[in-house]
């Protein structure tokens, strides 16, 4: 399956950081959800391309971000409204099958779902932190972003995907 992507350049707003460098990545269609595991299908996605500590839950119903590793988000059932880059950034509805790649510094939050399973993962070598809207979130991230090394394979499609063509 050949996801249709998005790309979505979030500057920063005063609170979050978000990534200058990096758009966000919203994939349409990225995969077929199994009827029976639809976290599986995303979790062994993630994994055959080297992203590690794969979970499952939802979405933070406040603005955060993650200053020490870039995220990927497969929304196995149900949907959401999220909103990216911070309380001035831009909304998006994403359902079962769709993924987000999530640079660092880049604020998401959960504004409605209904059913939602979500699977997150992180690229190798990069270990999350959770940041909110404090300064000193902010003065730590403004640090931390520059070094999160760009990952060698996109989650979804490994070498040949949309981080080769977005990111680099």
């Amino acid at each position: 399956m050949t996801a249709e992507i998005e790309t979505h350049h979030l500057a920063d707003d005063g609170t979050i950081p978000n990534n200058a460098r990096l758009p966000l990545l919203v994939y349409r269609r990225a995969v077929t959800p199994a009827a029976e595991d639809p976290e599986g299908t995303f979790q062994r996605l993630f994994r055959s391309h080297g992203w590690h500590g794969c979970w499952v839950n939802g979405i933070y119903d406040w603005h955060h971000y993650h200053s020490t590793a870039h995220e990927v988000l497969g929304v196995a059932r149900g949907w959401a409204r999220v909103q990216f880059g911070g309380p001035q950034g831009v909304v998006a509805e994403v359902e079962a099958g769709d993924a987000v790649l999530i640079p660092a510094g880049v604020g998401h939050c959960r504004q409605a779902a209904k059913g939602l399973s979500v699977v997150g993962a992180y690229p190798p070598g990069q270990d999350w932190d959770m940041c909110g809207s404090d300064a000193a979130d902010r003065a730590k991230a403004l640090a931390n972003i520059p070094r999160v090394p760009v990952p060698e394979q996109d989650p979804i499609a490994g070498r040949n995907g949309a981080i080769q063509a977005q990111w680099h």
